[in-house]
């Protein structure tokens, strides 16, 4: 004798009352064993959120360009200021000329302040003059505010000082007289 589902007149079920009984059946099954009906198994919860499709429009999940990803990170962390200061330095000839960049070279920049070392005293002259105009190219290339003001310095003079040990004192122009 098969094991089925009959109804109560002694028919076989069929169709849609078929599956309604096995229905009815597992939800039975399921509170037996302390589940509720559509949990998963293993007692996980069902995350009930579908998931949506980003479109034909843009949206953050969509990939990037990795300039994009970059400057966002700067703005996040706080890194601009400084990334427009390296900037000046990695771009100093096409910002100044190449004229000027042959004899003066960027050092530092602190508190919108570029220091500028000439290589000879008549170029530092001719920098402290071009000072207005070297601020405005540089404006323009980097961003207004980077470089506020220059410093200009000439040459650095001989140091007298050589290996690890030495005496205070003038040096050898201390014997002339």
């Amino acid at each position: 004798m098969s094991t089925g589902s009959f109804t109560p007149e002694g028919e076989p079920l069929k169709g849609s009352d078929l599956a309604r009984a096995a229905l009815e059946a597992a939800k039975a099954s399921a509170k037996a064993r302390g589940r509720t009906p559509g949990s998963k198994s293993k007692g996980r919860p069902v995350n009930r959120r579908r998931r949506r499709w980003s479109g034909p429009g843009p949206d953050d999940r969509d990939p990037q360009p990795l300039g994009r990803i970059a400057s966002r990170l700067a703005a996040d962390r706080g890194w601009v200021e400084q990334l427009q200061g390296g900037q000046v330095f990695g771009r100093w000839a096409k910002l100044v000329g190449e004229d000027v960049a042959e004899h003066a070279k960027p050092i530092a920049l602190s508190d919108g302040e570029l220091t500028v070392q000439a290589s000879s005293t008549a170029w530092a002259t001719q920098l402290r003059l071009l000072q207005r105009d070297l601020i405005k190219r540089i404006a323009a290339g980097v961003g207004h505010g980077v470089v506020k003001r220059l410093k200009i310095k000439g040459p650095d003079a001989p140091s007298w000082r050589h290996g690890p040990r030495h005496a205070p004192g003038r040096g050898p122009r201390d014997t002339y007289g």
